[in-house]
């Protein structure tokens, strides 16, 4: 196992910015080596002008690590050090980088540690963890950064030797001259690879995979021995000298606003240090989705946490809640169904004529679907550490957007970019959560305001009550079938939020292209909004977690009312192989995004079929399966589920099958497996009984006592095959969440009768004689 580094190890944040990387090392990427502090060998990759900009700035020497890409540092002892340029926040991404570079590099994996890289994304490009974008943002890349390095290391034994470069290889951790058998240590080469020049990328040749041997073996976790053995190493075990502890409330109802408070008492009780309403910067008293401002709210300042908890508790507020108070979840339902009863506001999409064909179908099948806003909720909860000295601000944060954390910083707090020092930590869970940066700049500007270095903690009511959730949604499908069965004609009437009157609230939406709109010769999607005020945002694998819980169920729905199987069916809809382009559109920004690949949607569902024992398996009554696929940030995957519902309504989710396409190699199968059998996990912990419900413009849920987690004793075994393919490597953290949700509801209706069409699964009734 790789050796970990220290936890806290960063540097100084350069001003935030964005370099589109992407695939392999392109002609405007150049390559220094220097000389690391110690005689060894430090290699960045950089952007032309980037290196400039830090000289200008003084880097000098070893400190030229801050305009870095990727890079790696060789000691004269052996040790290779890779920086993991994105944050860990529980997907592996701090093993499975590195492990791109040393399989290139050819380094002795014993030897080789970790750092997470200083926030420089001029230098390394976007730094983010979310979209599970990672991997293809980074595959191509970070191979490049190894098998340079080793051909400069190869370079500087062949003239150690006097003999050509093309006579010497590599072994782990050393070059060989193959003819004498001769060998040097990476750590004895790396002062003089130091000075040759790093040659041209696109001349560099990289492994042919099939001579891999670090690149699809399963390796543990690089932080794996701090996290089991409590070592610091999260956001929560930051601990800096002369530190305050910190409480911020917030009004309950979303936009509300502090009056007044019992300040006085707070400040009077042991341990309490100071007590102070906190003016937001919010140009109105609605929220803005992700919290991209600081909020209104009243701060107590102590010794210790706990003593800042406990003042919480005795903390009286009169709240200013604002316009939002009216709004509730029963509300949100009204609505809804009056608003299905009229034409949508608007179609998204349309081919051919959708209700001419449902008026001339042989069946009409109608289903009228509802998902809940959920909340995060990461074990870690929602923490920063920040230090305000001198005009200049050090923050130390478990963000999975640092860049976005320094900009709210400094636009708020009037310091520029090139004062703040962000450190990036580990993150205990994010899902999405903490792509938002209020907690941070919460941190951040109760240092400014009282001078000292502040760590703020929010505790699980907090969490939960503000959190940014994932949106509810309402769709009310229609499909019609022929004679044969054949789907002619699908709908949608799709009622979502807005929370500025025009477009769909974060994370909200519904792309025009959503299967089976380009499958079907009569498909009409349209939208109809109401008015919410309610935060929402990107939740693990955000819209995607939510719609293929209604589109897929529906389908299921359709498959049965042709009398047809399911699995099948949907095969049958895809048709022969071929790429479907993604229709014009702004993009990531940050990559290419490739069309959808039918050949590969069919695979993944016969993988699942064969694997699963689909239609072969004698079930007892009571017992059924349920299938569905979805393609989600870039990865195609198709899941079985089997459940049991006893007479008296009792589920039991027996097993999970899943079979994934994430192209043509795992990086590090451990990590691959642990990140699906977590996502198919955690769409099951959606399913059955996560709801956050709102009552007077506020969420109920304050604990886990309400907000329910999947247990240990609810935890099916999940069994998953990959269907390895020529397409580019993708990322794992998210396209294996969204097809467990409707394959288990499938499941249920197989085994009981019953039609799951509203979640949580704990809310309905699923007696059965």
């Amino acid at each position: 196992m790789a050796r970990q580094s220290p936890p806290d190890r960063a540097s100084r944040a350069s001003p935030a910015g964005t370099t589109r990387t992407s695939g392999p090392l392109s002609r405007r990427t150049f390559i220094a080596a220097s000389a690391a502090a110690g005689g060894g060998l430090l290699v960045s990759f950089s952007i032309p002008g980037f290196a400039e900009a830090a000289e200008k700035s003084g880097a000098r020497g070893a400190a030229r690590q801050y305009v870095l890409n990727a890079y790696v540092r060789i000691e004269p002892d052996d040790t290779v050090t890779i920086m993991a340029a994105n944050p860990e926040i529980g997907q592996g991404v701090k093993t499975s980088m590195p492990m791109i570079v040393a399989e290139e590099l050819d380094a002795d994996w014993s030897k080789v540690r970790t750092e997470q890289a200083p926030l420089d994304p001029k230098s390394y490009g976007p730094q983010f963890a979310g979209g599970s974008f990672t991997t293809p943002m980074n595959y191509e890349k970070l191979r490049h950064v190894g098998a340079v390095t080793r051909a400069m290391l190869i370079t500087a034994a062949a003239r150690s030797w006097g003999v050509p470069a093309e006579q010497c290889d590599t072994v782990p951790g050393k070059v060989r001259h193959t003819a004498t058998g001769r060998t040097l240590t990476y750590g004895a080469l790396a002062a003089r690879a130091a000075t040759v020049k790093p040659p041209d990328p696109r001349t560099v040749k990289v492994k042919d995979p099939k001579d891999f041997r670090i690149i699809g073996t399963s390796i543990g976790g690089v932080d794996s021995p701090l996290v089991v053995t409590g070592k610091p190493l999260f956001g929560i075990d930051v601990s800096l000298p002369g530190m305050r502890y910190a409480v911020f409330e917030k009004c309950p109802v979303f936009g509300g606003r502090p009056v007044s408070a019992n300040l006085d008492a707070i400040k009077a009780m042991p341990g309490v240090r100071n007590a102070f309403i906190v003016p937001g910067a919010r140009p109105t008293g609605l929220p803005d989705g992700m919290a991209t401002s600081l909020q209104d709210g009243v701060a107590i300042i102590a010794d210790s946490w706990w003593a800042a908890n406990r003042a919480l508790q005795k903390l009286e507020v009169q709240w200013d809640e604002g316009p939002v108070a009216h709004q509730s979840t029963e509300g949100f339902h009204r609505t809804a169904a009056d608003l299905a009863q009229k034409p949508p506001s608007k179609v998204l999409h349309s081919d051919g004529d959708a209700q001419k064909a449902l008026a001339a179908a042989a069946k009409v099948i109608e289903g009228d679907y509802f998902y809940p806003f959920i909340s995060h909720s990461p074990m870690e909860p929602m923490n920063t550490t920040a230090s305000f000295k001198d005009g200049k601000m050090e923050i130390w944060s478990p963000t999975q957007n640092p860049g976005a954390g320094v900009g709210l910083v400094a636009k708020t707090l009037g310091i520029a970019p090139t004062d703040i020092t962000l450190h990036i930590t580990r993150s205990g869970g994010g899902f999405g959560r903490r792509l938002g940066s209020d907690f941070i700049v919460e941190a951040a500007a109760l240092s400014k305001m009282i001078g000292e270095p502040v760590k703020l903690v929010w505790n699980r009511r907090q969490d939960i009550q503000h959190d940014f959730y994932r949106p509810a949604g309402y769709h009310f499908f229609k499909a019609g079938i022929d004679a044969q069965g054949r789907l002619t004609a699908f709908t949608d009437h799709f009622v979502t939020f807005t929370s500025d009157g025009e477009k769909a609230s974060n994370s909200a939406d519904l792309a025009p292209t959503e299967f089976p709109a380009r499958f079907v010769d009569n498909v009409e999607y349209g939208v109809s909004m109401m008015p919410l005020g309610v935060p929402t945002g990107p939740l693990r694998a955000p819209q995607s977690n939510a719609l293929a819980f209604a589109f897929q169920s529906f389908l299921d729905e359709i498959a049965h009312a042709a009398g047809k199987d399911p699995l099948q069916y949907q095969i049958d809809l895809y048709g022969p192989a071929r790429v479907l382009q993604n229709p014009p559109g702004p993009g990531r920004g940050f990559m290419q995004m490739p069309g959808f690949d039918t050949g590969r949607a069919v695979g993944v569902l016969e993988l699942v079929r064969e694997k699963s024992g689909w239609g072969k398996r004698q079930l007892p009554k009571g017992t059924g399966m349920g299938v569905a696929f979805y393609y989600s940030h870039l990865g195609y995957f198709a899941e079985v589920v089997q459940a049991t519902v006893k007479p008296e309504g009792t589920l039991k989710v027996d097993k999970v099958w899943v079979a994934g396409d994430c192209g043509a190699q795992l990086v590090n199968p451990s990590g691959a497996l642990n990140q699906v059998q977590g996502a198919a996990l955690d769409g099951i912990s959606h399913a059955l009984g996560q709801a956050i419900t709102i009552e007077r413009g506020r969420v109920t849920q304050t604990n886990f006592n309400d907000y329910k987690l999947l247990r240990m004793n609810q935890a099916p075994p999940v069994e998953v095959h990959f269907n390895i393919t020529k397409s580019p490597v993708t990322g794992l953290g998210e396209p294996a969440l969204p097809p467990v949700l409707p394959a288990l509801c499938n499941a249920i209706f197989a085994a009981c009768g019953k039609r799951v069409r509203r979640l949580p699964i704990s809310a309905m009734d699923l007696k059965w004689t």
